[in-house]
């Protein structure tokens, strides 16, 4: 049962079921570009054959082990500077659906999910433009839910299955997700965004401690100071210098995955 926190704010319609499709996004732009959809529209699939990630990465999933799913809304009035908030909603969303399921489960920045040091899910947002607001933006997630082994070359991933040694809905899920959606998408429409802001940097990967990143001058420790509204991570070195990165600008330096923590009956083999 949905946690009655999160009763909806906007009524959305009953996502699209797809058996398989090139790619959830590449679909719904299509939909979207025909006619304009409500708030919220869902498409989800079993299998997308040209998955796409951020860096123009591919995204690995078994057909029928995962969740696939792309939405799309239509803010009213959000400034193209302030879209960070739209990665925001989704990472939220998303963390606080699986928080029910395992513990230590965080958002790394921007809006990747982990499950300690490995990646759970992967989101690709893509904005359009009218003036200088955001008239649409479809969001595109994929959940490892199910999948017991890994076979690309990807450094750390995980599924929820692995974590727990359960198996789950794909569409159970996917409801809870978009009932978190619809209420920050709410938030948002009503200004009320302190709330995501706070949420979100409470919600963090490595928000304590001295921790390894890369930029293109070499690797160092820092520790996490901030997040702009710009979406720019503001990180403090062990010299006490403020750094501050958008994305793709600094890379977070993680250890060597393991198979520790992961639920022995789980059939798994290490990426």
């Amino acid at each position: 049962m949905v946690n009655e926190l999160f009763k909806r704010t906007i009524n959305f319609p009953e996502p699209v079921f797809l058996e398989e499709t090139v790619s959830t996004n590449l679909y719904l732009q299509a939909l979207c570009d025909r006619t304009r959809q409500e708030d919220l529209t869902c498409v989800y699939t079993s299998f997308q054959s040209a998955g796409r990630g951020q860096r123009g990465n591919s995204w690995e999933s078994e057909k029928g082990k995962n969740l696939l799913f792309s939405f799309v809304v239509y803010p009213s009035r959000l400034e193209a500077g302030r879209q960070f908030l739209l990665s925001q909603i989704t990472a939220l969303a998303l963390k606080e659906t699986l928080s029910q399921f395992a513990d230590n489960i965080r958002i790394k920045w921007p809006n990747d999910i982990y499950w300690k040091d490995r990646k759970l899910c992967g989101t690709l947002i893509e904005n359009d433009l009218t003036g200088t607001h955001i008239s649409r933006s479809i969001s595109g997630t994929g959940v490892n839910l199910n999948q017991e082994r890994f076979a690309s070359n990807a450094p750390n991933p995980v599924s929820l299955k692995q974590i727990t040694g359960h198996t789950y809905c794909p569409k159970d899920m996917l409801l809870q997700i978009l009932e978190r959606t619809a209420h920050y998408f709410g938030l948002l429409e009503t200004e009320q965004t302190g709330v995501l802001t706070t949420r979100y940097k409470q919600c963090l990967y490595r928000k304590d401690g001295l921790h390894k990143y890369k930029d293109k001058g070499g690797e160092f420790m820092a520790s996490f100071k901030d997040i702009e509204p710009s979406g720019k991570l503001v990180l403090e070195d062990e010299d006490g210098a403020i750094r501050k990165y958008m994305f793709k600008e600094v890379e977070y330096v993680l250890p060597s995955p393991t198979l520790t923590g992961l639920n022995k009956n789980s059939n798994t083999t290490a990426p």
